[in-house]
């Protein structure tokens, strides 16, 4: 597509930090306090959907905590930040095939400004960030949804020139 055609710009429409805890009480009350420090906005909690007697989780028992962000300022802030831990690198297969990107943070201590909290220990944590060209939401509204054509969809390939471009980050080949 062309890129003087506004449509054909991709943007980052939201970006999701979880931490997975796999228990309920103080661990992941701990948690949610470092999303809160980390990412500024509220968490919610995420459910157990299956029964693991293994892992001594059930259906609908809390088992983790997450926040989404859509603010584009501060998506931006919290993503340079995020990408400075990760040393400005990123493997290429941490994109999916919708050109959407995923990788983790092994402890939140590593962002700046963070000290460690013997209250609250180490969390590592996932983050998802969605990109996407604007008119996508036509796949998610109620009213006349409809699928959104191959060609106006983001590739893997097109996302990491996107990042390259606006976040410097280096892509690792494999």
């Amino acid at each position: 597509m062309s890129d003087s055609n506004p449509m054909a710009i991709p943007r980052i429409t939201k970006v999701v930090v979880n931490i997975g805890v796999g228990e309920g009480g103080d661990r992941l009350s701990n948690a949610e306090s470092v999303l809160k420090l980390v990412t500024g906005a509220t968490p919610i909690r995420t459910l157990g959907k299956q029964q693991n007697r293994d892992l001594k989780v059930r259906v609908g028992f809390p088992i983790g905590c997450k926040a989404t962000m859509r603010n584009q300022d501060v998506i931006k802030n919290f993503l340079t930040q995020a990408f400075w831990v990760r040393e400005n690198m990123i493997p290429s297969w941490n994109f999916d095939r919708t050109g959407n990107l995923s990788f983790g943070i092994p402890d939140y201590t590593d962002f700046p400004d963070q000290k460690y909290d013997p209250d609250i220990g180490i969390f590592g944590m996932d983050i998802n960030v969605v990109l996407e060209r604007p008119g996508h939401r036509v796949s998610r509204r109620r009213r006349r949804s409809s699928k959104v054509p191959v060609s106006h969809r983001t590739t893997p390939d097109e996302s990491r020139a996107w990042f390259v471009e606006n976040y410097g980050i280096k892509i690792l080949e494999e």
